[in-house]
């Protein structure tokens, strides 16, 4: 899944997660009453397939709900498919990717339940824990408006520095930095890439991108932690603000928020992946 990317836009990476996955009913005809939903999904592994799987299973079972999936390549169409009618749900994106889509777009699309998040990792060629890092080192983050705020965050959770409270940080927005490091944005597909440079201290990296630069998750010198920071990294399900309060949709959502889910998604992503439904705010 991707969010993310970033676990991007957050992740699994899945995809996202980011962490990514979505779905829809398509406003053609009288599909409401023959329990029809068409789910679009983002195209993802063979262990995302096995998951939506498992959710077609249980609405069906549990709900008598028909659902269908759509996959998409292109994280521009999900939400155009929503909002044309062409799908009815979709779970890809995080909220504040939503938001810049909502404002940008004038849509009125909502989140009606979180699914999953992909934490955000610093990783480091040179260190072990954080706290090695030292005096003057070079701090690569990704550079697109959402992972760029997100990473300094998450260098702020780490207590590397202090950033003004704020949804948009940029490095502008530091106002402590005891190591004095060096804050660099880069493209996020490049950030695992830059720790080969001997002047890198360490890089806030994407899940997805660490998976494809072959970086082991588990070799990270600090997690993103479930907080008030990170909530609104969380990915969930989406509809149109018109179709939130619909029994099938919440039957939908309650079909993917289920213990055989969760369990799937251990299984499959370890750590890499967190469902969120039921963390407590």
């Amino acid at each position: 899944m991707s969010k993310k990317t970033n676990w991007i836009i957050g992740g699994v990476a899945v995809v996202v997660i980011a962490a990514g996955a979505y779905f829809g009913f398509s406003g053609h005809g009288n599909k409401a009453e023959s329990k029809t939903v068409t789910i679009g999904v983002m195209a993802g592994d063979k262990n995302e397939d096995e998951i939506w799987k498992s959710v077609i299973k249980t609405a069906k079972d549990k709900y008598g709900i028909t659902l269908k999936t759509k996959k998409f390549t292109d994280y521009l169409q999900p939400n155009k498919a929503l909002t044309s009618g062409d799908i009815d749900l979709n779970a890809f994106q995080n909220y504040p990717y939503l938001a810049n889509w909502n404002s940008q777009y004038k849509t009125d699309i909502v989140s009606i339940g979180d699914t999953w998040t992909t934490p955000l990792r610093i990783y480091s060629n040179k260190y072990k824990n954080v706290s090695e890092i030292k005096d003057g080192d070079q701090i690569t983050i990704p550079n697109d408006t959402t992972n760029e705020n997100r990473g300094l965050h998450l260098l702020a959770e780490a207590g590397l520095l202090k950033i003004k409270n704020t949804n948009k940080a940029t490095p502008k927005d530091i106002t402590s930095n005891p190591k004095n490091l060096k804050v660099t944005p880069v493209d996020a597909s490049q950030t695992a890439s830059s720790l080969k440079d001997p002047k890198i201290g360490a890089s806030v990296i994407n899940t997805n991108f660490a998976k494809s630069a072959k970086i082991d998750i588990n070799s990270a010198i600090y997690i993103e932690s479930l907080n008030k920071d990170s909530e609104q990294y969380f990915n969930f399900i989406a509809a149109n603000k018109k179709d939130k309060d619909k029994k099938i949709y919440k039957d939908v959502v309650k079909s993917l928020q289920t213990n055989k889910t969760k369990e799937l998604v251990k299984k499959f992503y370890g750590t890499a992946e967190i469902t969120v439904w039921d963390y407590k705010k």
